[in-house]
């Protein structure tokens, strides 16, 4: 029995297919997690458990059928198709049918912004029954006061209880520090900031925070690469403004000057080597390695090698 079937026969698999809506990139990436962390060996990296992390943009009519075959060695499959309202046509209609038909054995999670563009695909994974997650902008003041508010009062309980269950005697500032310094904002992507950056302790840092609340292997290796790739196409198009170059890229123009600061001391030899490194820690994660810890700390340092080298 594959290891969705069985998860879904104890009511506690994730659905054959979710699509996530919306632009407010902290809470697709949390959706995400949470379908991961439903799939245990995904969550965890584990061996038979094939997780596949794409742009829909990046995929070729044809690729999606290859990603979601029958292992030779069995197993079950994980795919993530991000920013699907990039896809092209043809793109499109093979997720609609995938979803349309599930195999056994796949996991299918889009992403989607949500607007007019490839709305038409949304409809189509509507009506194969997808399970569907909002996550829409939090535009007004007073709804990003009530977001916090939420966050936090989420956080301090959480805190508090792993507190006392991990100390005794008076919980004072110093306890809180040594427990929780660094952890709120460890994601995959504070990870590749600080690996770009050149900042190797941070980096590190981070990727054990990351790895200790339990952000899935995969999306720290998925940040590493596009943070590489988005250097890539930021620093090819010199002398384009912030916002001309943030509309031709689908990013807002603030993301679009962070990238520009991060880019000192690269050139295109420093991110040929670090995306290389990348890709063997993303299949180290997925299966290959022992450890994916390990993986993935040995590529934050060969990142962090390729910048210094390149200064």
């Amino acid at each position: 029995m594959s290891t969705r079937a069985a998860s879904a026969k104890q009511g506690a698999g994730p659905a054959p297919v979710t699509v996530i809506v919306g632009e407010e990139e902290l809470l697709v990436e949390r959706a995400v997690s949470g379908v991961l962390g439903a799939v245990p060996a995904a969550a965890g990296g584990g061996i038979g458990q094939d997780v596949h992390d794409v742009r829909g943009a990046d995929l070729a009519a044809g690729e999606l059928s290859t990603l979601t075959a029958p292992s030779l060695f069995g197993g079950d499959c994980t795919v993530i198709v991000r920013a699907a309202q990039d896809a092209n046509a043809a793109v499109a209609a093979e997720i609609g049918q995938l979803a349309a038909s599930m195999p056994a054995e796949v996991v299918l999670v889009v992403t989607h912004a949500g607007g007019a563009k490839g709305k038409s695909l949304l409809t189509a994974l509507g009506k194969a029954g997808a399970r569907r997650i909002d996550c829409p902008s939090i535009r007004r003041f007073g709804e990003r006061m009530d977001f916090l508010r939420a966050e936090l009062a989420r956080d301090l309980a959480a805190a508090c209880d792993q507190l006392a269950s991990d100390t005794t005697g008076v919980i004072n500032a110093q306890v809180v520090g040594r427990y929780w310094r660094g952890r709120a904002e460890a994601t995959g992507f504070s990870v590749a900031d600080r690996a770009l950056e050149g900042n190797l302790a941070e980096a590190l840092a981070q990727v054990r925070w990351a790895l200790a609340i339990g952000t899935a292997p995969v999306l720290i290796t998925s940040a590493l690469a596009r943070g590489i790739r988005t250097l890539g196409q930021v620093g090819t198009a010199r002398g384009k403004s912030s916002d001309a170059l943030a509309t031709e890229l689908g990013m807002p123009s603030w993301k679009v000057d962070k990238v520009r600061q991060q880019l000192r001391g690269w050139n295109s030899s420093g991110l040929a080597r670090a995306h290389s490194a990348v890709a063997q820690a993303d299949a180290e994660v997925k299966g290959e390695g022992a450890s994916a810890g390990y993986a993935l700390e040995r590529a934050v340092r060969v990142i962090v090698e390729s910048r210094s080298a390149d200064r």
